[in-house]
């Protein structure tokens, strides 16, 4: 079974560690950077994920924009995501553009991430230290049990 996961991860790389440690237990794991492929063909894989952090309560537009003009439709698709905030609606969006195309969920993983945006900045962030080796290692046994 192929993978891809197609991701946005720029300003501490919180979501990156999480996808190097998944893509180094599976080889049938590729890993796009939507930021250098805009315009990836994902009609070839098995099971699509989609992995961001969150940004304004949301996967990062990027990734909204992508997975709207991209995701090919009747796909298993799973979600990770990284997050400084403890609470939030973060799956709205992307759920509902899988929705939109008929997609089945398979799941999602999220945990915290070093966030330093916004006011967060002036106190010295917060989420210091995230995502550990634990949480690195519960995406890894997440994306094992898909």
């Amino acid at each position: 079974m192929t993978t891809a996961i197609v991701y946005y991860s720029q300003h501490h790389g919180n979501t990156k560690k999480l996808l190097d440690a998944i893509a180094s237990i599976d080889s049938s794991v590729t890993l796009f950077d939507v930021t250098e492929n805009p315009d990836v063909d994902l009609s070839f894989y098995d099971r699509i994920g989609f992995a961001s952090g969150i940004y304004f309560n949301s996967f990062a537009r990027q990734i909204l924009s992508f997975a709207d003009a991209h995701l090919p439709k009747n796909k298993d698709v799973f979600y990770i995501y990284t997050h400084g905030a403890p609470v939030g609606s973060f799956l709205k969006g992307i759920r509902e553009i899988a929705e939109k195309k008929n997609c089945r969920e398979l799941g999602s993983y999220h945990c915290l991430g070093f966030d330093t945006f916004g006011p967060f900045k002036l106190v010295g962030g917060i989420a210091r230290g995230h995502p550990d080796e634990e949480e690195i290692a519960a995406a890894v046994s997440f994306y094992k049990a898909l």
